[in-house]
């Protein structure tokens, strides 16, 4: 069996989650192309996640790696699952959710499919995947990997990353990057709070200074 699991790596502080606490994913995308999830879904909105990445990485079939991750996550964390490019079999159901909820996950991200959609919806966990299948995995013990170096819709995403997601998608950054990305996103919210409220007050968009970078 070639299977390799490492330290979980704790990159994320306290700080960093209440600055994120109160960032959309969506606002730092007026700022970088990288680090975004393309193609995940919510699996239900309203969904908020927001922490600190352990990542797994299975072959296809086989999802021993993914139930071994859940021995050694910690409260808050994001479960962060590569399939290997599987976008047809679930490898997240109602137990392990079940699992993961106890445990006090701020959510799972899997870049694959999910099932047992209802047992899921009830815990109320946020799950970001492909889409849902009935097609599973199974607990063979072939091999897998546990907090390396993952790629989920083409991102990397390395064990300690950030990981923030919300209506709008996914975003993962590094703690080292994470500051200034919040900062500049709550600096970008607040403007567009006051450029709202000039609105209502009557204001004309076209006389407001720097208006044009709020557009959307």
């Amino acid at each position: 069996m070639m299977f390799r699991m490492n330290p979980r790596v704790q990159g994320v502080n306290e700080e960093l989650i209440e600055l994120y606490d109160q960032v959309m994913p969506s606002t730092i995308g007026h700022m970088t192309d990288f680090g975004f999830l393309k193609g995940l879904r919510p699996l239900v909105t309203p969904i908020r996640i927001v922490g600190n990445a352990v990542t797994v990485k299975i072959p296809h079939m086989d999802s021993s790696a993914v139930h071994q991750a859940l021995s050694i996550v910690q409260a808050g964390d994001v479960l962060a699952i590569d399939m290997s490019g599987d976008e047809e079999r679930s490898c997240w159901g109602g137990v392990l959710s079940y699992i993961a909820k106890q445990k006090r996950l701020s959510g799972v991200i899997v870049g694959g499919c999910v099932n047992d959609v209802a047992e899921i919806l009830e815990l109320k966990l946020p799950v970001f995947s492909l889409g849902t299948s009935p097609l599973t995995t199974r607990i063979v013990g072939i091999e897998g990997e546990i907090n390396t170096v993952i790629s989920i819709c083409g991102t990397s995403i390395h064990p300690g990353d950030l990981i923030v997601a919300d209506d709008d998608g996914v975003f993962v950054v590094s703690p080292s990057d994470a500051e200034h990305y919040g900062r500049e996103a709550i600096r970008i919210q607040q403007a567009e709070v006051e450029l709202k409220r000039k609105l209502d007050s009557g204001i004309s968009i076209a006389s407001i200074s720097g208006a044009e970078n709020y557009f959307l």
